[in-house]
């Protein structure tokens, strides 16, 4: 390649800088997720100097590439065509090339097919550089106040009801903050379904539009945040929402013996263990069985009628 797109360099203001040789590899290059200027230096000359940058929509990283004066050969490789791309970028590595790989927003591999191209190029004996940078999971994190100490990053729940209750019962008793993408279109009946799974108590935060001109991050228990997006507008934008952990799994035995006999008191056994694995994140089953115990303890005459024996 001559000319014009040929250079190997960044335009940062109005100054150009010429990039430094990069060695053979495959690069994964964390980008924006909404804020252009968040991009790192090392990114830019990364992508600046890539042989090749491979990108989920070459329209979208183009919007990145010519805001810094990137003028580098650039390939799609997204998940409808890693099949046929994925092999291409394999051989080009092989042959000595540098292939930087980004996706439309953040780092690559979070809820993209790159982990598949990384498999391959490990499995060849290539060598993986991450690039860090922007990530919208940990930029929802750290600003919802939820325990950071532990968490999942558990993507996009299943579209089925079914399905994505089953996912969330899954990860009820997880010991962590639990981090999620939605659409919003889908973001009111996802809260409902984490009220129904987890429990309306869980404090939670709903991260919209990050590092945007109409950034908001919302705070509150799931049951607070259903109601409201249940009654409020589809809101617009990129969604991450963080559930932190359930407080209640360090309860003492007595308090849920006594949790599980007071719900008894007012409804079948099942529902009661239902009801209260809702409340402290316990497992239901775990917790009928406890209430079977209860009773017979009860009608033989071990615990009294108010449960202190």
């Amino acid at each position: 390649m001559t000319g014009e797109l040929a250079k190997r360099s960044y335009v940062i203001g109005q100054t150009e800088i010429s990039a430094r040789p990069l060695a053979p590899a495959l690069y994964l290059v964390a980008t924006p997720i909404g804020n252009l200027a968040d991009i790192t230096l090392r990114a830019l000359e990364t992508l600046a100097a890539a042989d090749i940058v491979a990108c989920e929509d070459t329209r979208v990283s183009r919007v990145l590439l010519d805001r810094y004066g990137i003028r580098r050969r650039t390939t799609a490789y997204h998940e409808h065509n890693a099949g046929e791309a994925g092999p291409k970028l394999i051989a080009a590595l092989l042959a000595g090339q540098s292939v930087a790989l980004i996706s439309d927003a953040g780092t690559p591999l979070i809820s993209d097919p790159g982990y598949r191209l990384v498999g391959e190029a490990l499995d060849q004996g290539i060598r993986v550089v991450p690039i860090p940078g922007p990530s919208a999971p940990l930029a929802a994190l750290t600003a919802s106040g939820l325990p950071s100490d532990a968490f999942l990053f558990a993507g996009f729940l299943p579209v089925k009801t079914g399905q994505r209750l089953t996912r969330l019962e899954a990860l009820k008793t997880v010991p962590a903050t639990l981090i999620f993408f939605e659409s919003p279109r889908r973001l009111a009946e996802t809260l409902s379904a984490m009220v129904e799974a987890l429990g309306g108590a869980r404090k939670a935060a709903i991260g919209r539009e990050l590092t945007k001109t109409f950034e908001e991050m919302r705070t509150g228990t799931l049951q607070s945040l259903a109601e409201h997006y249940e009654a409020a507008d589809t809101p617009k934008g990129e969604i991450v929402i963080c559930v932190g952990p359930s407080e209640a799994t360090a309860d003492e035995p007595e308090d849920i013996d006594r949790l599980l006999l007071s719900l008894a008191a007012e409804m079948p056994a099942s529902k009661a263990a239902a009801e209260a694995a809702k409340m402290t994140g316990g497992q239901k089953q775990a917790l009928y069985r406890r209430l079977l115990e209860l009773k017979d303890a009860g009608q033989n005459g071990e615990i009294g009628k108010d449960g202190d024996g």
